[in-house]
């Protein structure tokens, strides 16, 4: 049985609406849209290169497959060249509520019976790689339906936009899986797993 494997770029407050460009989402009066790119370091993208390795699926929101497939189905040379080559050969799952036009070969839409399509995406396949895609990410992680959650987490507060994690999730306990990176433009790598099991609680005045 494979794996749903989920990274996502967040603040300290956890908001994680666009963080690529100004305009990638405005939604609510966002006004903070590419609060990632001056925090880009080298660090950061072995991270993210090492985040791909054994990536056999993608499984992507309708917004961020639009940005990729604009993107990486034309990218022909550079030093994103073996990035380009993974997502061009992979299967590409879409999220979507509606018909999407999928021009990018190998990309099929999922989402009518999400939990059950998983469950036969993860019989497919190895690794599927969850990037970018707000919506679905809080959908997931909301439901529980994952079994890694990367964290990127950057040194801003926002204090505005959507974030990772909405009211109402699936309450759940989670370990930490790696030791913590640290780049230096001060983003800290967290790698998670969850526990299967709700948060445990106890009684600080125990200990006095």
């Amino acid at each position: 049985m494979g794996r749903i494997h989920i990274e996502t770029f967040c603040s300290l407050d956890l908001v994680g609406q666009a963080p690529g460009t100004p305009d990638e989402d405005t939604t609510g009066g966002f006004a903070f849209g590419g609060w990632q790119a001056p925090l880009l370091d080298d660090v950061v993208g072995e991270q993210i290169g090492r985040g791909m390795e054994g990536v056999d699926a993608l499984l992507l929101g309708r917004r961020t497959y639009d940005i990729f497939a604009s993107y990486w189905q034309h990218y022909t040379d550079g030093e994103d060249a073996e990035i380009a080559e993974l997502f061009n050969r992979i299967p590409k799952y879409v999220a979507s509520r509606g018909t999407p036009d999928l021009d990018w070969a190998g990309s099929t839409r999922v989402g009518a019976e999400l939990g059950n399509e998983l469950r036969a995406i993860r019989e497919r396949h190895d690794k599927v790689y969850v990037s970018g895609s707000l919506e679905l990410v809080r959908s997931l992680v909301g439901a529980g339906l994952y079994d890694r959650l990367t964290l990127f987490v950057h040194p801003v507060l926002l204090g505005t936009g959507k974030r990772v994690v909405e009211h109402g999730a699936l309450p759940s306990g989670l370990r930490l899986v790696e030791p913590p990176v640290t780049s230096p433009s001060g983003v800290v790598v967290l790698r998670y797993e969850p526990t299967g099991a709700p948060p445990a609680t106890g009684d600080m005045t125990a200990r006095t």
